[in-house]
């Protein structure tokens, strides 16, 4: 089960991920300091919260650490569509509401990956039902 990040822990995480790279605190600290007033301490407990949820890996350097993301903001957002999704009694409908709320650019981005996904599928390709 995948737990939503808070508003904090998604603004740090926002963070490592679109950076990319290993990432100190204070570097988090300053990006987050240009919104908000936010104490050096609090951003240290969050990344250290998030380390010890699994959603960053650290390694130390000199007193301090860089953290980096264990995975993807897409593989986060699949986890909750797929959480969501499952807890529906009737997954098929809760398929068709969701398509129904999508905008053109969000469908056209789901064909797009329908296409990759068939693509990875030999049985898809040849039109034979998958395993």
């Amino acid at each position: 089960m995948v737990r939503r990040l808070g508003d904090l822990e998604d603004a740090v995480m926002t963070r490592v991920w679109q950076w990319n790279r290993p990432v100190t605190v204070r570097e988090v600290l300053e990006d987050l300091q240009q919104e908000r007033s936010i104490a050096y301490t609090t951003v240290m407990t969050v990344m250290d919260n998030l380390h010890q949820k699994g959603w960053v890996r650290r390694e130390a350097e000199g007193r301090a650490y860089r953290y980096e993301a264990v995975s993807t903001r897409a593989a986060y957002s699949a986890a909750l569509m797929n959480e969501a999704w499952q807890t529906s009694d009737n997954l098929a409908a809760a398929l068709v509401a969701f398509f129904g709320m999508m905008s053109a650019e969000q469908r056209e981005a789901l064909r797009d990956a329908m296409r990759v996904v068939q693509l990875d599928d030999p049985d898809e390709s040849r039109g034979e039902p998958g395993r």
